[in-house]
């Protein structure tokens, strides 16, 4: 599908876009909940998990004062969570998404900066950049805490569109795996939000949340994008029928 849109910076997501991390979040999800009394195999638990399922990409702080009612437990919790992660990351490592750091490059190639963006903490993002050896693939990495807020908040889009001296949060693409990730481009007014297949929520879903398009995988994302050489005829490899553009 041709577009006549020209981009200057993409914000991917880390989790289920570029990075496959197994069920690491699960686990450390589950930890969490233990150590403060909330076990495996309760109601609680599965109306818990349940929640964090639907939320996947959401700010995990924002996730967790929403599942107890007091601030500073919530912190806690939090707390337990990014440890426990932290744990599970050192003993199990993450893999990348099969072409992820391909298709960055090319993008690159093609004149974008690159923000790479989480909802963990600073400490684990840079742990999962080192074990995968990314500490130099993008122009910015960024984390809740750096931003103000996290996803569904429009945030860490905006802060990388001031840090990189971007003209126009028009010409910004979104791309990421969660409802949470499509909403934020919204809230933030990029040119383009698209949903990936690779993580945690379906096309369907992706779709009610607003995303302009879905594709397959974010490796697919230079392709979708104008060539330096031809900016007109690019088609987009879909998981399904494709809308036009805004």
């Amino acid at each position: 599908m041709a577009h006549d849109r020209t981009f200057s910076l993409a914000v991917i997501d880390m989790a289920g876009t570029t990075v496959d991390e197994g069920a690491l979040q699960e686990e450390a999800f589950s930890r969490a909940l233990a150590s403060h009394g909330v076990h495996e195999g309760t109601g609680a638990f599965d109306a818990m998990t349940a929640y964090a399922r639907r939320t996947m990409g959401t700010s995990k702080e924002l996730v967790f004062r929403h599942l107890f009612d007091d601030v500073a437990t919530a912190v806690d919790v939090n707390r337990t969570f990014e440890t426990a992660y932290d744990t599970l990351l050192a003993r199990h490592g993450v893999q990348p998404i099969p072409g992820a750091e391909d298709a960055i490059l090319a993008l690159r190639e093609l004149g974008l900066k690159i923000c790479l963006a989480t909802g963990f903490g600073r400490h684990t993002q840079n742990m999962i950049l080192e074990s995968l050896g990314w500490m130099g693939l993008a122009d910015l990495s960024l984390c809740p805490s750096d931003a103000g807020r996290g996803r569904p908040y429009p945030d860490i889009i905006l802060t990388a569109v001031l840090a990189l001296d971007i003209e126009d949060v028009r010409s910004v693409l979104v791309a990421g795996d969660t409802t949470s990730d499509v909403i934020a481009g919204q809230r933030a007014g990029a040119g383009a939000v698209i949903g990936v297949l690779t993580g945690a929520h379906s096309e369907a879903e992706l779709r009610l949340a607003g995303a302009d398009v879905v594709l397959p995988s974010m490796c697919h994302l230079p392709q979708w994008l104008p060539s330096a050489a031809d900016s007109a005829q690019q088609r987009v490899p879909s998981a399904g029928t494709v809308p036009s553009m805004k």
